[in-house]
């Protein structure tokens, strides 16, 4: 792992009011009474310790807890505030003969969720092994967003915004991160569980660790972050960042942006969003899938909800990704070059199955990424291995889908004219 990389990017983005359980709170700044507490070093080498998270972590049951096809567990976090933690998960495995391995899968749920059952199921029923913990110190008591905090949980979550002058080991980030890692190794300490072949996702701010964990932990063989990506404050989150004040606001970039750790993630990386995402938005979401340094595949479908369950669970690229890379499964399509020459853009393309179907999508708005009003217009398909399309006037963005005779979708980069 190289050491850690100091930056620090701010921009005056007006926060968008956040009508979803992602934004859990919208912490504001904290206040100190009396003497302002120290301002919290940066760490003088990696962030996180992987010698240490490597090794699989103590595991309890989770007396209380039961689910179908599924086995609820706590299992030993980092320190915070100077006592032990313990993280809740429900691990599954799918039913296949004794003494067969299997491939597994980390799940990394986002704002206003906790660990899921049924997304583990989503899994098992696949022919996974997977694990999906909480990363807010809560269990799976309550409701959305409003889940129940139990005595040895970490922080709670998002973003960590009033947590930015603690000791770093206490916030968040810090340790919604560790938690997946520390997940990793459970899951792949298990005799069921091909070590070798694990993967990870994550929905929304679990989008937004994904990203993080990528950069952190190579031993995972793909990732894909649905929604989630960095440069905090080009998007939607921007009000937040920019809330700590100067000091508070670079700092939290250069500890906890997934723009410092995405340049060390080199595994295959399959980024799935929608056109309008109402808080990670395409120019961070750009600027995010071009850091990383191994394959990446794009899956951008108009307007793609958010959330939990079935839009940010259920894609099947996100599994035809992951059956792909460790199961030998057909690929989604690859575009090998895409570019405009006037109003005239073209993408070339390989594909074990048959492209049928070729989209151009363009909006004429400016502004805001979530308003724009985007539209899809036929592209014509040749036999080559090539897809061309005109551009109408007045088109501000475009991009091109194709669809396979799946229907799994693969898309281009965006260009801004």
């Amino acid at each position: 792992m190289r050491p850690f990389r100091a930056i620090a990017r701010l921009s005056c983005v007006v926060l968008v009011a956040l009508t979803w359980g992602i934004a859990h709170g919208q912490e504001a700044l904290r206040t100190v009474q009396g003497t302002p507490a120290a301002v919290p070093a940066d760490p003088a080498g990696p962030m996180w310790d992987m010698a240490k998270l490597s090794k699989p972590p103590q595991m309890w049951p989770a007396d209380g807890f039961s689910a179908e096809g599924v086995k609820a567990v706590f299992f030993q976090g980092l320190p915070y505030q100077g006592r032990e933690t313990r993280v809740f998960a429900w691990i599954g495995l799918p039913d296949v003969p004794a003494g067969t391995t299997v491939p597994g899968v980390v799940l990394i749920h986002g704002g206003g969720g906790t660990a899921f059952d049924s997304w583990v199921r989503r899994w098992t029923s696949r022919g996974y092994a997977a694990i999906a913990m909480d990363t807010c110190g809560c269990v799976p008591n309550g409701s959305y967003g409003r889940w129940e905090r139990h005595d040895v949980g970490g922080p709670p979550g998002w973003g960590g915004w009033k947590q930015v002058d603690e000791p770093r080991e206490d916030q968040w980030t810090y340790h919604a991160v560790a938690d997946a890692i520390l997940a990793h190794s459970l899951l792949r300490s298990m005799p069921e569980v091909d070590a070798g072949r694990t993967g990870l996702t994550g929905i929304s701010w679990g989008g937004y660790l994904t990203c993080i964990v990528a950069g952190v932990d190579d031993r995972f063989k793909f990732a894909v972050p649905v929604y989630g990506c960095g440069f905090t404050n080009e998007h939607t989150f921007a009000g937040s960042v920019n809330g700590l004040g100067p000091e508070g606001g670079a700092r939290w970039m250069r500890w906890w942006d997934p723009s410092v750790y995405l340049p060390d993630a080199s595994m295959p990386m399959c980024w799935v969003t929608g056109s309008n995402d109402f808080a990670y938005t395409f120019n961070a979401l750009q600027k995010s899938y071009r850091l990383p340094s191994g394959p990446r595949t794009l899956c951008i479908r108009l307007r793609m909800p958010h959330g939990h369950g079935e839009a940010g669970e259920g894609p099947k690229e996100i599994f035809a990704f992951a059956d792909s890379v460790l199961q030998n499964g057909v690929s989604l399509p690859r575009l090998t070059g895409q570019g405009r020459d006037a109003n005239q853009v073209w993408v070339t393309f390989e594909s074990a199955a048959k492209i049928t179907k070729a989209e151009l999508n363009v909006t004429r708005d400016v502004g805001k990424w979530p308003d724009r009003k985007w539209e899809a217009l036929p592209a014509q398909l040749d036999a080559s291995g090539r897809v061309t399309a005109t551009l109408p006037a007045g088109v501000t963005v475009y991009y091109l889908n194709l669809f396979d005779e799946r229907d799994y979708v693969a898309s281009t980069e965006h260009e801004e004219l």
